[in-house]
């Protein structure tokens, strides 16, 4: 079911997938916190719709103002072992890598899931986008169920 909150006007696109990370110093004493604030700290979201008919809110975070959007728990793309990785298992990320111009980098460190968080594999998607891992491990891609709000 989806959540509604408000998210800086740029973003507001149906299908615009992001993390939460919660409050800005910048949020103290603003009158739209309840509606702003109320999402989960390192979940990913996607954008369901975005509220037509509604008006553009001052905020001092977003230059452009913030919107009444409607998101909801998405599912996170990632790489794990393959040893073990089908759908509807449990996995863990490899673990950390510094190999940032990998373009698997991006599933080895996604958004929206950390290193020693276990979570059920809602699909298989496959091979990763690289030809070879240079922590030489094995991995595939996955993604991860959208976490339950």
């Amino acid at each position: 079911m989806p959540t509604v909150t408000l998210i800086g006007s740029r973003l507001a696109d149906t299908g615009r997938e992001f993390v939460y990370e919660g409050e800005s110093s910048d949020c103290a004493g603003c009158p739209y916190r309840s509606q702003c604030l109320n999402l989960s700290v390192g979940t990913r979201y996607r954008v369901t719709d975005v509220r037509e008919n509604a008006q553009t809110l001052d905020c001092a975070v977003h230059d452009a103002g913030v919107r009444a959007v409607e998101v909801e728990p998405a599912p996170v793309p990632a790489n794990v072992p393959s040893k073990g990785a089908y759908a509807g298992s449990r996995a863990t990320l490899a673990g950390p890598c510094p190999h940032t111009e990998c373009p698997s980098h991006e599933y080895c460190v996604p958004d929206g899931a950390d290193f020693d968080e276990e979570r059920r594999i809602e699909r298989v998607l496959g091979d990763p986008p690289h030809d070879y891992c240079a922590l030489d491990r094995e991995l595939t891609l996955v993604e991860f169920k959208a976490e339950e709000e």
